[in-house]
């Protein structure tokens, strides 16, 4: 037959004095003095223990006297803070969240937002926008161009007009298949200025007014030596209306639009107009040429060297 011997715990009263014994040694530097050996050391705190307590009315058995110096000696009841460590990171962390807590969450906010944003806003819109620009340009666009050319053909009394605008369509689209939006709308654009230039129908008329030029001549920046000569025009429509035109500046080769301009001619037909001019202070022979419904050029009455300018 086996005997178990099972420890108790100590009595909570007994731990309790054994603390306080502790704390009355820890916080009593003069108890004994440093210069004692262990052994020494052991038998006066005893004796000074009984004394402090013998003075203050406490009976303290010798086992609880000896208890505590044990404890005091193996630091069994003193605190020692953590110095490191993940855990006491984490703990500071939460005792000092008043300090950065609303920050924090301000932070965590906008985070959230923001991804929210990024992928429930921002992401859609721009494969709506990706979407949106490859429609057009692979099916709004070749669908304008047919149209365009439609229209071109039911216009133009010259079959010069038709090939050209046909072969832009064939530019435009295989633009358009290749997904380069930037060529796809320039042949969009071409064919619309097309059409409008065969809608056109205007006389094409000196230009004689008080404080207007009828002609001008200027030195062109190749060949200073040589003038070139210009006779002031605008387009009259069938309602007696001035229109605006797309014109080419020869100098500059930018296209403007504008209600005057001035056609290049010799200087026998600068010399002309300008007697006819002088003569009575109005341009008789006035209209410059003509341009028909469903044709792309003016027809000259006079005759014209080619090349225009939009300012002078």
């Amino acid at each position: 037959m086996t005997t178990t011997r099972t420890k108790k715990a100590a009595p909570l009263d007994e731990v309790m004095l054994a603390m306080d014994v502790v704390d009355t040694l820890r916080h009593s530097e003069n108890l004994v003095a440093r210069e004692l050996g262990e052994e020494d050391r052991a038998s006066a705190l005893m004796e000074r223990l009984r004394e402090v307590y013998r003075q203050q009315g406490i009976d303290v058995p010798d086992r609880i006297l000896r208890e505590g110096v044990s404890a005091l000696n193996e630091a069994r009841f003193a605190y020692s803070p953590p110095t490191g460590g993940l855990g006491y990171f984490l703990a500071r962390l939460y005792v000092s969240r008043r300090h950065w807590g609303k920050q924090a969450l301000f932070v965590a906010l906008a985070a959230l937002i923001g991804i929210v944003g990024y992928n429930f806003a921002y992401k859609p819109y721009v494969a709506g926008q990706a979407q949106a620009s490859i429609e057009r340009v692979q099916v709004e666009l070749p669908a304008r161009m047919d149209e365009l050319l439609a229209q071109i053909t039911s216009v133009a009394k010259v079959e010069s007009a038709v090939v050209s605008a046909t072969e832009t369509v064939e530019r435009g689209k295989a633009a358009a298949a290749a997904s380069d939006l930037q060529r796809a709308e320039k042949a969009v654009a071409d064919l619309s200025t097309t059409l409008t230039q065969l809608q056109g129908e205007y006389r094409l008329q000196i230009v004689n007014r008080e404080g207007s030029d009828t002609g001008v001549w200027t030195y062109p920046d190749v060949n200073e030596n040589t003038r070139n000569y210009y006779i002031i025009v605008e387009a009259i429509g069938t309602d007696g209306e001035t229109q605006v035109q797309s014109i080419i500046n020869e100098e500059t080769g930018q296209a403007e639009q504008v209600s005057q301009w001035g056609v290049r001619v010799s200087e026998v037909v600068f010399n002309g107009v300008r007697d006819d001019k002088l003569d009575d202070g109005i341009v008789q022979n006035n209209i410059m040429g003509l341009k028909q419904y469903g044709y792309m050029d003016v027809d000259y009455v006079l005759p014209v060297l080619g090349g225009e300018i939009t300012q002078w």
